[in-house]
Order: C-alpha cells, then structure tokens, then sequence
C-alpha cells in the first residue's frame, strides 16, 4: 500500500470518527428521551408563568465569554397557548425585545414562533428537560446571519431552569449561551429549598 493510501485513510478515521462523536457524545447527540424518566417534570405552562428573572453570559466561536446580560420576561399561558416577551439587557448597554408565541400538544411537543425565528420552531418537554429547535435571524447589527439553534432547558430541583443553547452556521457552531430562569422578585432558590 502506499503513502497516500494510508494518509487518506488516516483522514476517513479522522472525519468518521469526528462525526460519530458530534453524533453520539456531545451536546447535539441528546434527545429528549434521555430525560423521560425523570420523576420532576418540567410543564412550560406552569414552570415559564408570569414575570420571570434571567441572568446568562454568550460565549463566542473560542469558546470565550463574549457578552453578558440579564433579561426581564413575562409569560401567560391559556390552556396550551402561551405567549412569553422578552427584554434582554446586554453588558454594552443595547438592548433586545422579542415576543415568542408558543403552543404546547398534549403529547408535549412544542411548536414555537417569533419575529426572528424563520418559520415555526419545534421541540418537546418530556421529564425535566426541554428541547427546541429552531433557525433564528441575527440583528442587522451583529451581520444578519441565520444561525441553526439546539435551544436545552433543564429544570433544577429547586425550581431554576438552566438553559444552554448552541449556535450554528454550515455545522459549525459559532456561539453559546447559558442562562438560568427563575421567578422574577423571588430571592435566588437554594439547595434548601429543594428539600
């Protein structure tokens, strides 16, 4: 065999093995039934109500703290259909508004929209997690791009609801953010008071 047998097939183990771990072991590879057993269960309706607290920091495509915010929401549910504004207050001063409506199956499937969503995102909630995918719109002023999201929520035990979200353009992922949600007004949850 020759050299450019092996360094080809070097670079086939390389690829194969890049998109079995992006496939199987990483953050994209979970699925909503990872977390249908769980005994908390995460009900949007009753978990994403009223004004609700939002503090999180956007991580860049290297993996550094690129901006930080705080966030002001207000959320009001009908039987299934809900509709959650949002405030975004950025460490430069700027801020961001955006109204998600949502609707929630009795199957706990989500479909979900906004003003910079293209077209209708989808998800589920099953046990203590939360899933939504979706494509969203840049601001003009941050280039416009449109970017793929995987959108998780966790429930913690003591209320809170952690969110991490990736970001993504032609597969590659581009930012992330993490954030926690909790009741707006209410002194930040301890581990006491998930007992």
């Amino acid at each position: 065999m020759t050299e450019a047998f092996y360094i080809v097939l070097g670079a086939a183990l390389v690829v194969g093995f890049g998109y079995l771990r992006q496939r199987l072991w990483s953050f994209r590879a979970q699925t909503p039934a990872d977390y249908a057993e769980d005994t908390a269960q995460f009900d949007l309706r009753h978990h994403l109500n009223g004004p609700i607290a939002c503090e999180g920091v956007i991580y860049g495509p290297l993996g550094r703290v690129s901006s930080r915010f705080v966030g002001e929401f207000e959320a009001h549910w009908e039987g299934n259909v809900g509709i959650m504004k949002e405030r975004f207050i950025y460490d430069s001063g700027s801020t961001q508004d955006r109204e998600w409506h949502l609707k929630l199956g009795n199957d706990g499937r989500i479909q979900a929209t906004a003003p910079d969503v293209i077209g209708t995102g989808s998800g589920t909630q099953r046990g203590s997690a939360v899933q939504l995918l979706y494509r969203i719109r840049l601001p003009e002023e941050s280039g416009g791009h449109i970017l793929d999201t995987t959108d998780w929520m966790y429930l913690a035990p003591n209320g809170t609801i952690v969110n991490r979200s990736q970001f993504r353009k032609f597969g590659i992922q581009v930012a992330e953010l993490v954030a926690t949600l909790r009741p707006a007004g209410a002194a930040a949850p301890t581990a006491r008071d998930a007992a």
